[in-house]
């Protein structure tokens, strides 16, 4: 996606940790564990003294498995990412994306950690960390993941405009899993910085991006919408299914299924003169609310006045 998006526009608005830092949260963990681990091994050693040798080591190896290995991929599981040495150190293990890591993220990095950090004694670890760009262990690459700093100034982010309303619900039956992370991660910071970018150039990004989720979504975007808006829509829907998969009681929204726009529905055609004047999101003009503000008695009506629409939370540019 490097080719789709300018510098600015990729880069991830989160630090990578670096080696030290990361040394640190990982010895903490490893002390923690060992004490944990010499516990179990001395309570084991003493409630199995009457069982033969093959099961005691069996059972110490048992032991191991679910402390050592087990233990870590539990606790950044639940966790989010966030162990004790990691939380101590203000570091966080996250997507590539920036989202939060899952189950098979954890199983990953704890699996391939096995080798790369206990059985090598971390050098595997800290070189791959060293030659890495951003930080990255063997174990990182292999599950898609990036350990960050949290504790860092939180820098201003573009404001990302909500899809208008007259797309709500209609992208919830599109089937969203063939797209690829990368995908997303470019998507989310051109919405957050198209009002950066010049007009012409952030309509080519638009229709470029949006033409790229068609392909992989396998559906053809609604005609009459601008990619802009069709790209808002469908994050939107991504995020709702986020939030109904972290929290089942959340009960699914009651829109309409994923179908062609209604003519009806207000049209935003490409820019009249080489994409002079792409359409672009806007901020709503009262925080909470997306509709424009009802005219006063001396007002002419809308139909009535040139040039102008109605209210959408979507305007030209100046």
């Amino acid at each position: 996606m490097s080719e789709l998006v300018t510098g600015e526009a990729v880069a991830l608005e989160l630090q990578p940790a670096r080696l030290p830092s990361r040394a640190l949260a990982t010895l903490l963990d490893l002390t923690v564990a060992v004490v944990v681990y010499v516990g179990v091994s001395v309570a084991l050693v003493l409630g199995t003294a009457s069982l033969d040798d093959a099961a005691q080591i069996a059972l110490s190896i048992a032991a191991f498995l679910l402390v050592l290995v087990g233990g870590p991929i539990a606790v950044e599981t639940l966790s989010h990412g966030r162990s004790l040495g990691k939380a101590a150190c203000g570091l966080r293990v996250v997507r590539d994306d920036g989202g939060p890591i899952r189950f098979r993220h954890a199983l990953v990095r704890g699996a391939i950690g096995v080798v790369e950090i206990l059985l090598t004694g971390g050098v595997v670890a800290c070189t791959a960390s060293l030659v890495s760009a951003r930080g990255r262990r063997v174990g990182d690459v292999f599950a898609g993941t990036l350990v960050v700093r949290e504790r860092v100034p939180v820098a201003r982010t573009g404001f990302v405009a909500p899809p208008p309303p007259w797309l709500a619900g209609r992208f919830s039956g599109l089937d969203l899993s063939a797209v690829p992370e990368g995908l997303w991660l470019a998507i989310r910071q051109y919405l957050g910085r198209m009002h950066q970018l010049d007009p012409q150039v952030g309509w080519t990004m638009a229709q470029r991006l949006a033409g790229d989720l068609v392909a992989h979504t396998g559906a053809p975007a609604p005609e009459g919408v601008p990619p802009a808006a069709y790209l808002a829509a469908v994050v939107q829907e991504r995020q709702a299914r986020e939030v109904r998969r972290a929290s089942p009681a959340v009960p699914a929204p009651s829109g309409t299924p994923y179908a062609p726009v209604s003519p009806a529905a207000p049209a935003y055609g490409p820019p009249a003169s080489a994409l002079a004047a792409a359409p672009a999101f806007a901020p709503p003009a009262a925080e909470g609310s997306m509709a424009a503000a009802p005219p006063s008695p001396g007002d002419e009506p809308p139909e009535q006045s040139a040039g102008r629409r109605p209210g959408t939370g979507f305007v030209p540019p100046a």
